[in-house]
């Protein structure tokens, strides 16, 4: 599991690679955690990039809970984009896109998450 970040505009990009199962879920908190720091009102939206995950089981899921519920109570942004086939039928099974929101691909989540993209 391997956490790579990056900007695209004022949009924080944490791009995923590798398994979110039992092995890897810690590893996957860890590096999330500093990042979920700064997921506040006034910090960068974040957006997790899933192209290069290949598998998530229910210890990933949770990860995933916890981080939205953080950014949540920070009153903090955070989208999901680019679900793997695999991973995007355990998020539809288990109902998770009513977690986070779920977005086809990186460009479209960071044009959602821009700050002022839902002003009149």
């Amino acid at each position: 599991m391997e956490l790579l970040s990056s900007n695209l505009g004022l949009v924080r990009i944490l791009q995923v690679q590798g398994r979110l199962d039992h092995a890897h879920a810690k590893v996957f908190e860890t590096a999330l955690a500093p990042h979920l720091v700064d997921c506040t009102l006034s910090g960068p939206p974040m957006v997790l990039d899933f192209g290069n995950v290949s598998y998530i089981s229910s210890v990933g899921l949770r990860v995933l809970l916890l981080a939205a519920k953080q950014a949540k109570a920070q009153q903090g942004r955070i989208a999901i984009a680019a679900l793997t086939p695999i991973v995007a039928e355990v998020f539809q099974v288990s109902h998770f896109n009513l977690v986070l929101k779920v977005f086809p691909d990186v460009a479209a989540a960071a044009a959602d998450m821009t700050p002022n993209a839902h002003a009149p």
